[in-house]
């Protein structure tokens, strides 16, 4: 559309015809849960969903590592070592999130097999992937004990952990296509079938619902609207992307992105 003129008359053009329902199709799709954790993924997420700097994440992170004064317990270490490219987890701890998982929320949250999980070649692979240290501590049983920050943070490590070992969720992918005189449009959405291991790990879901049509149904026109767009330049850096750009390219290691992105 290269002009005014031209979206008015595609506008008026929609009025007069309506909407009418040409097709809805549905198709259910898996989708696996996200690998654990090792340290870049760790402060991207931490960037994206938190709002932490790699340097802050790193700093809380070794709070959690070097143990909290837990009531029953003693100082106890909630998790692996933070500075790892490596995606491995002992075989103790696969079997312990297992066992969490079935009792937590029973066998259909659990995959028939153990999730195996494998870094790139030139990864290090002297520590495992940055886990909780003990499945069953769960972060809202150890609230009272930690810093919010340090709740934070350990809330996504389990997660993630717990997470990485459940079943696939089922997703619902929906296509709504219509037309109107010579236009077709189309529009189309997501819903959840089964959460598996987005009931502990939210999923990202950047698709609305749809409601289900059925072919030769009315749509009922609420509003049409307008909008014009200019070509933007690329976005910004952010931490995050950052510490995916210097893992991409083999800048530095996981003991230095902190420190290279609080530099510049």
């Amino acid at each position: 559309i290269g002009s005014e003129q031209a979206s008015q008359d595609v506008i008026a053009h929609i009025t007069k015809h309506g909407l009418t329902v040409t097709d809805f199709a549905k198709k259910e799709s898996r989708r696996t849960p996200p690998v654990p954790f090792k340290t870049s993924t760790l402060q991207q997420e931490a960037s994206n969903r938190l709002g932490f700097s790699p340097k802050r994440t790193m700093r809380i992170a070794q709070s959690l590592y070097e143990g909290v004064d837990i009531e029953g317990r003693g100082p106890t270490g909630l998790i692996t070592y933070m500075r790892t490219d490596s995606l491995r987890l002992s075989p103790e701890a696969i079997s312990a999130s297992r066992d969490f998982i079935k009792e937590k929320f029973g066998a259909d949250y659990l995959p028939e097999k153990p999730r195996i999980y494998t870094a790139k070649e030139n990864a290090q692979d002297a520590h495992e992937a940055i886990r909780a240290t003990y499945a069953e501590i769960t972060p809202e049983s150890i609230r009272q004990f930690l810093e919010p920050d340090q709740y934070k943070l350990y809330k996504m490590i389990w997660s993630r952990f717990i997470s990485s070992q459940m079943a696939d969720a089922v997703i619902a992918r929906s296509v709504l296509t219509c037309e109107s005189g010579d236009y077709e449009a189309k529009q189309s959405g997501s819903a959840i079938i089964f959460n598996g291991w987005s009931k502990v790990y939210p999923i990202s879901m950047k698709e609305e619902t749809l409601a289900p049509a059925t072919v030769g149904e009315k749509l009922k026109i609420n509003d049409i609207k307008r909008e014009q767009k200019w070509t933007q330049h690329p976005p910004r850096y952010t931490e995050a992307g950052l510490v995916k750009v210097l893992e991409d390219k083999g800048i530095g290691r996981p003991s230095t992105y902190a420190a290279i992105i609080e530099t510049l």
